[in-house]
């Protein structure tokens, strides 16, 4: 709308809540409807009009309902100023109500056809009409989806005046229009917008902001009310690229969203603001599942922070919690730079649905399939485009994640497809769920993308001596690594899985790799007496299946010869290749270890970490640790965790090594081995809280002095040297029973 319309409508709204710049911030109902009619080409104002909304609480009979919906009544009724006064029982009459008025007057006036709203700043229609209307389900009346804000329009005239200081009281001052009602409500001079706001006010104010709009069009001002502002009717789904820049005074995070929410879904909580297109974002948890929280990008810095007023409104029976959020946060979950996912996604008004646990053998002629009509039934979901509907979600080496996105053409196709969820495809049931294009994006980048910590520092074992806890590094592969193993699986089911091998196992050579949630991973290594043994068992006992006492699930488990260096990678952080599983040659990576499926390219390496402190300061601070830190006594030759060569992988889900258990006991590191005059002893999982004196107090006893203790990156590191001291009091210190469980490991 670019010309300037034919009339105005002055409209001010109060709830039975908050007023001010606080109205419609706690969902409280609207009470009041109050307007008058401006003719912009006459100069001429209508009548006064006041619709009030009594819902009728004492009898809800459908005789009541059919009687009693409007009634009008008179001036001298009720004592009110208004002109005429209108009743409603509910906000769809009310609104009904209003548009029929309103057209009646329009009509009855004779100078022209287009009517725009206009309000005294934007909460009247996008914080009390909509969202009212839209949560109980009331379909709002045109006229409501564009409106001049008079702040505005005025501010184009007074540019030095503060929007948010701008009110009824201040323009009317500027305007030298008289204000003749001594208690006339000032904004500015109210000390609580919470207070409920007396219904005589709008009625007085209305006629003032009629006049400010007269003051407005005449001279000197001429003013052309245009281009008014717009409520958007639907969300526009589409994509965001992660090199479009988002700023950050427009994206808001909202938490606490029900699971089975979509993107439409948020649009709806946020009716009444403008979201950007393709500006909802759903997020996703480590195992791909939504976890309640959304990222909403608006068009407007103003959008933004009125979605910031409905904090703690209601979805349904929960509570929305909305707070500040980066443009970067929003690039993170909606950005994309895949030209694929772009193709697929540019089909506007289309609904995706995405299929989850399809075989690593699906192809698009099965999933055609999948969605095709079963015998006997009329219901079709035919994908939108054929194969071009259906995107399969892959690994970089294009290996497929079990993952796939489907396009249908309305909300009807897509709904009989969900009907198939759990049905069979191959010999797997296949889990649907109707999902948006930021989803698709997500997923697409959690496969697909650079690791989100893009630099990792050198671990601080590098920087300390070795010692052999485990055999030394050779071509000898007396080890077995099993993967596959059930989750519920203890050191018991892997002993009776082993069968005649257990007694081939060495003492403490049990070893279960857990996650960084400190769950079982599925994998264990297992030290062997002979490599001879290993090849045995590896070859009886692969893809066999292993049972739990635990859980009633099997699985078969493979069993994988590999040396005691690859085992200490692993149990270090690292990843096996499965080629270097089955050969023992180094590639030019130099380490065994090759990057996990979703994770780098070949050329990913780790930058050497800089020095903690310089030798200087490091020798007067902590004479004997400076030393150990930065010129390493010689020692004979260990284990090395870490090989020489500076490039190595991580995954996002490291895995760290489990306390090693044996047929007979579950306890630490044996202690025959040690030889070296002093030993290092590394306390990983302390709390900030614990200090030198509390952890002297720990390893009281143990020959350790005061200046051989340092605490570094969160871990302590103890030097105990203590001359005629058996160093057999290390080893019992990993297992020292009495106080606080502390997590011990021999360097």
């Amino acid at each position: 709308m670019t010309a300037q319309v034919d009339y105005l409508v002055v409209l001010f709204t109060t709830t039975s809540g908050a007023s001010g710049e606080l109205l419609g911030s706690d969902e409280r109902e609207l009470v009041q409807l109050v307007w008058q009619l401006v003719d912009i080409k006459n100069r001429k104002l209508g009548k006064v009009n006041e619709l009030l909304i009594k819902p009728d609480l004492s009898d809800l009979t459908e005789e009541k309902e059919e009687e009693d919906v409007v009634e009008e009544n008179v001036e001298e009724k009720n004592g009110s100023k208004a002109d005429c006064v209108f009743t409603a029982t509910s906000l769809e009459t009310a609104l009904n109500l209003f548009h029929l008025q309103l057209t009646n007057e329009v009509n009855s006036a004779g100078a022209g056809t287009s009517v725009c709203l206009c309000t005294d700043g934007q909460l009247h229609i996008r914080q009390v009409i909509h969202p009212e209307a839209t949560g109980k389900n009331i379909l709002v009346p045109d006229c409501f989806y564009s409106f001049f804000d008079l702040r505005k329009e005025f501010k184009k005239h007074f540019p030095t005046s503060d929007l948010k200081a701008v009110n009824v009281h201040l323009m009317a001052e500027s305007l030298s229009i008289p204000t003749d009602v001594p208690f006339m409500w000032d904004p500015s001079a109210s000390l609580d917008p919470s207070v409920v706001m007396s219904a005589d006010i709008p009625v007085q104010l209305v006629p003032i902001m009629s006049s400010i709009v007269l003051a407005l069009l005449a001279q000197p001002f001429c003013h052309s009310f245009c281009n008014p502002e717009r409520v958007s009717e639907k969300f526009e789904t589409g994509t965001c690229s992660k090199m479009e820049k988002v700023c950050d005074s427009t994206v808001i995070r909202a938490r606490g969203l029900p699971w089975q929410s979509s993107d439409q879904d948020i649009a709806r909580f946020f009716r009444g603001l403008n979201i950007a297109k393709g500006g909802a974002a759903l997020c996703l948890n480590a195992q791909g599942r939504r976890n309640g929280e959304a990222l909403v990008r608006f068009v407007s810095e103003e959008h933004r922070d009125l979605a910031l007023q409905r904090h703690k409104h209601h979805m349904g029976n929960r509570y929305i919690e909305v707070y500040k959020a980066t443009g970067e946060d929003f690039l993170k979950i909606a950005g994309g730079t895949s030209n694929e996912v772009a193709v697929f996604l540019s089909r506007e008004d289309q609904i995706i649905v995405r299929m989850r646990g399809l075989p690593f053998t699906a192809t698009h002629e099965q999933v055609l399939t999948f969605f095709s009509p079963g015998e006997g039934l009329k219901e079709t979901c035919p994908v939108s485009g054929g194969k071009d509907g259906i995107l399969f979600v892959r690994y970089p080496d294009g290996r497929p994640t079990g993952d796939a996105f489907v396009l249908f053409a309305c909300e009807e196709h897509a709904h009989c497809a969900l009907k198939k969820h759990k049905e069979i495809l191959g010999r797997r049931y296949i889990e649907l769920f109707k999902s948006t294009a930021a989803e698709v994006q997500q997923v697409l980048n959690r496969y697909s993308s650079a690791p989100l910590i893009p630099v990792a520092p050198a671990p601080l074992v590098s920087m300390l001596p070795t010692m052999s806890l485990l055999p030394p590094p050779g071509s000898m592969r007396d080890c077995l690594r099993m993967r596959g193993l059930p989750y519920t699986a203890s050191i018991e089911d892997i002993l009776t899985f082993l069968g005649e091998f257990t007694h081939d196992i060495r003492p403490h050579g049990v070893h279960m790799v857990l996650n960084q949630q400190g769950r079982p991973s599925g994998d264990c290594f297992i030290q062997m007496t002979s490599a001879e043994r290993a090849l045995q068992a590896s070859q009886r006992l692969h893809k066999h299946v292993m049972s739990s006492q635990h859980g009633t699930n099997s699985r078969y488990v493979e069993v994988f010869p590999c040396s005691a260096e690859e085992m200490g990678l692993v149990l270090m952080g690292g990843s096996l290749s499965h080629t270097h599983t089955h050969t023992h040659a180094r590639t030019r990576s130099g380490t065994g270890l090759s990057p996990p499926p979703c994770l780098s390219p070949p050329s990913y390496s780790f930058t050497p970490a800089p020095p903690i402190l310089s030798a200087e300061a490091a020798a007067a601070l902590y004479p004997p640790m400076g030393q150990v830190l930065l010129s390493p006594r010689p020692l004979p030759p260990g284990h090395a965790y870490y090989p020489a060569s500076a490039q190595l992988y991580m995954n996002y889900t490291a895995y760290y090594p489990s306390p090693p258990g044996s047929p007979t006991t579950v306890g630490f590191f044996p202690s025959p081995s040690l030889s070296s005059p002093a030993g290092l002893v590394r306390m990983p999982g302390l709390t900030y809280s614990n200090g030198v004196k509390d952890l002297i107090n720990a390893v009281q006893g143990y020959q350790s002095p005061v200046e051989s203790v340092s605490l570094l990156s969160s871990s302590l590191i103890g030097q105990s040297s203590g001359g005629d001291a058996p160093l057999m009091s290390l080893p019992a210190l990993l297992t020292k029973p009495e106080g606080q469980y502390m997590d011990l490991t021999l360097l």
